[in-house]
């Protein structure tokens, strides 16, 4: 087992090594973390010399500014790419982002719930702070006044917790006859009236994103941040992300959509995550790794467990990262980089372009540097690449076919 993974994952010893072992047994096919170590040496070091560096001699800060510096350039470039005058004007730059978005050739379908559900739901309970806000007293007034996805995307900024958690005891009820195949939809919140409401949010998390899986809706909230460096890359590739994640969910609750206890698993998948269905030498899978690992395989691949009602299209993905360099080739550099990054001063210092341009938007110390994104895409890399050996890709399926429930863990033989 090679100390770098472990020390980059922060995985927990001795288990993460134990299912290594497992996993190498199972599929016999030893040195899959060896060549990936490898393999992510490689890369960075490479770009480490496109950067006018060298390994050996380059300290930790050193890098990171170099990072930061190029996450820089390539935002610059990019705002003006797509028609931006000036790369830190928060309010321009966020409807061009999205046109962009819309206008991106990408697959867009999901599977979400109808909106006259939806509606259904909100006449049960009528959201209190949004009605006063908006100076309704008449629920149907509102619904049949407002912008739906506005509304239900700004219940969690409006909303209290506990009126929160008893709406969502809603979905519960909910039958896959409740749902509709529909494209994604992105949704601009106007400042005037959603502003205030979501200031809180913006302000927190120093970005413009959301999503809500229920809808199938890609939200960018409205800025109540007039400049910020970074902004371009920041939301494009925070809002490809989220088309990515809504695609996500809605082909796991298409593979659930006939079972009796389906509007409770809607209702766990939207409060927490869909990753301990299945189990691979002891580790919670998560689907996301499930359907990346499939929608790379060619079209004509599509395992009968997923028949009738998730088709490849529904497993197709593309990084959110690829996406960009389509957009503007400058972007380049990061691409195949999203996994890569070595230990520095007791903390990873990666490449992961999303890591890297929020750090630099949101002016992240090089102490306090960013690796959210990098840790989930080598975890997940790192099982693909187990998962492409038959046997496992087999008993993640047969688990999978067992209605998902209670799946044990793999015998080793």
């Amino acid at each position: 087992m090679t100390k770098l993974l472990v020390e980059l994952l922060q995985a927990k010893e001795p288990l993460f090594t134990t299912s290594l072992r497992q996993l190498e047994k199972v599929s016999g096919q030893p040195g899959v973390d060896v060549r990936l170590k490898a393999e992510i040496i490689e890369k960075f070091n490479h770009r480490l010399k496109q950067l006018g560096l060298d390994h050996q001699d380059s300290k930790g800060p050193e890098i990171y500014a170099a990072l930061i510096n190029k996450a820089r350039e390539c935002d610059l470039h990019l705002a003006k790419k797509i028609g931006a005058g000036d790369s830190e004007d928060v309010e321009a730059i966020l409807p061009l982002v999205k046109e962009v978005v819309e206008a991106t050739d990408m697959k867009k379908d999901c599977w979400a719930m109808k909106d006259e559900v939806a509606k259904n739901m909100l006449r049960g309970m009528p959201p209190p702070h949004i009605m006063e806000i908006l100076g309704y007293s008449d629920v149907n007034e509102m619904l049949n006044k407002e912008n739906l996805y506005e509304v239900y995307g700004a219940l969690r900024f409006a909303e209290d917790g506990d009126w929160l958690n008893e709406f969502n005891k809603q979905y519960v009820s909910l039958t896959a006859d409740d749902f509709e195949d529909r494209q994604i939809k992105l949704v601009f919140m106007p400042k005037e009236r959603w502003g205030d409401v979501a200031a809180h949010f913006v302000e927190k998390k120093r970005h413009f994103n959301t999503h809500l899986k229920e809808l199938g809706v890609a939200l960018i909230l409205p800025s109540t941040i007039k400049r910020m460096p970074g902004v371009t890359t920041k939301l494009l590739s925070l809002t490809y992300h989220y088309y990515n994640e809504i695609r996500l969910y809605s082909a796991f609750f298409k593979l659930q959509r006939n079972r009796e206890d389906f509007g409770q698993v809607f209702v766990d998948t939207l409060t927490a995550e869909p990753d301990g269905h299945v189990i691979m030498a002891g580790q919670n899978i998560h689907w996301r790794v499930i359907q990346r690992y499939f929608g790379k395989l060619k079209d004509e691949y599509h395992p009968e467990v997923f028949e009738p009602h998730v088709q490849p299209e529904d497993l197709h993905w593309r990084k959110a990262e690829d996406l960009l360099y389509e957009i503007d080739s400058e972007m380049d550099f990061w691409r195949d980089l999203d996994y890569v990054g070595m230990m520095y001063d007791g903390r990873p210092l990666v490449m992961n372009i999303m890591d890297v341009s929020l750090s630099y938007s949101n002016g992240i110390s090089y102490d306090e540097r960013y690796v959210y994104h990098f840790r989930e895409s080598l975890w997940n890399e790192l099982f693909m690449r187990y998962m492409g050996q038959k046997v496992l890709e087999n008993q993640i399926l047969k688990q999978l076919d067992n209605d998902m429930i209670a799946p044990e863990n793999l015998k080793i033989q």
